[in-house]
């Protein structure tokens, strides 16, 4: 496909090639855009994109001031309450829970805007002093490479997630993350769907599944798997009454399928925080209650891990001041650590608690 040029405007977005030996069909590069100064008309094309590519490259943004970097997310998404994804840093320190475990700061000039990182940040990073980032570490695992192996340069996926909170706030349709020095992998959660049988296409369509209150606390103890999908299964979940109080206002109940803008269906589930299932075979089915964490893992494990695959994964070629914007109703994305030496990785991240809930192609009960 060739680059599409926009009328009366200098973006261009060329969409990724792929090697052959690779099946992942999401991703392009933008050019020709300076995030500080975007128009009404490049910010429609721009979102447009994110859902058709579901991941952009926006190149180049190494001027890019942090209020410009929020108000880029504020201006894709205008009615939302202009909160990130998670709340404020203080909200999310008090229930992150295993996401909390590292200390996360916003940008002064932009407190929605998050350093996320790893090593010395340096002395003023924005305003921010002498911080060094814990980061997102292969600590995670259950069953993490050896130290030589690690030290030898063998990594694993961290924790493959979509950016949701899962409680109070909805998922934010889309995430800008900033490279200042980074490396991050994804994978199309449209085209998993497309993987399924049209069996489990039927039950994915008709079902839907209900997320933990203050979900990342209920499972601060336990452990990640190999591949960075899912967690081990060994009972270190928090019972309920060891739970700060929840409002059943706020729990979360999404459907399997979320569809987009442009009728595409992805299997959008977030398996680490599910608490119970809703299984429908069919429209017509009795529905089936699942609150067994052992089933509920093992069904989405054997769907899910389909696509955490090679040919699948994409490793998106960014370079430092790239933009990375992903529709986060449609991707999963992970870090991938790796051993001191090679140096900090520094990311400004931004994404904006969405102002509507995601749609499936079967709507499902109201509680």
């Amino acid at each position: 496909m060739s680059p599409s040029r926009i009328s009366e405007s200098q973006m261009v977005i060329t969409p990724l090639k792929h090697a052959a030996d690779k099946k992942c069909k999401l991703g392009a590069t933008v050019t020709g855009l300076d995030l500080n100064n975007v128009s009404d008309e490049d910010l429609a094309t721009l979102k447009e994109a994110t859902h058709r590519y579901q991941l952009l490259m926006i190149k180049d943004q190494h001027d890019l001031d942090v209020k410009k970097h929020w108000e880029l997310v504020t201006r894709l998404d205008p009615t939302a309450h202009e909160v990130h994804g998670h709340g404020t840093v203080e909200q999310f320190a008090k229930t992150g829970g295993m996401l909390a475990k590292r200390t996360v700061h916003g940008i002064p000039a932009a407190p929605n805007v998050r350093l996320i990182g790893k090593g010395y940040q340096g002395d003023d990073h924005y305003g921010i002093k002498n911080f060094t980032a814990a980061g997102a570490s292969n600590d995670y695992h259950r069953y993490p490479p050896s130290e030589e192996a690690f030290a030898a340069g063998n990594t694993q996926f961290q924790r493959w997630h979509t950016d949701a909170p899962l409680y109070d706030r909805e998922p934010p349709h889309f995430t800008a993350l900033r490279a200042i020095k980074c490396q991050t992998a994804f994978v199309s959660t449209i085209q998993l769907y497309e993987l399924l049988s049209d069996e489990e296409k039927m039950l994915a369509d008709n079902s839907w599944v209900e997320y933990a209150p203050f979900p990342y606390m209920w499972i601060e103890n336990c452990k990640g798997r190999p591949n960075g999908l899912g967690l081990e299964t060994e009972g270190l979940e928090h019972k309920m009454d060891e739970m700060p109080e929840w409002e059943e206002k706020k729990i979360k109940r999404y459907p399997m399928v979320w569809v987009n803008p442009l009728g595409q269906k992805a299997l959008q589930v977030h398996g680490i925080a599910v608490r119970k299932m809703f299984l429908k075979d069919t429209p017509t089915s009795e529905v089936k209650i699942v609150d067994n964490v052992v089933e509920i893992r093992k069904l989405l494990h054997s769907w899910q891990e389909r696509i955490i695959r090679p040919e699948y994964v994409l490793s998106a070629p960014v370079e430092e001041g790239d933009v990375q914007m992903w529709d986060n109703w449609s991707v999963f994305h992970t870090a991938i650590d790796y051993p001191d030496q090679y140096g900090p990785r520094t990311m400004h991240q931004a994404n904006l608690a969405a102002s509507d809930s995601p749609v499936g192609p079967v709507p499902i009960p109201v509680f």
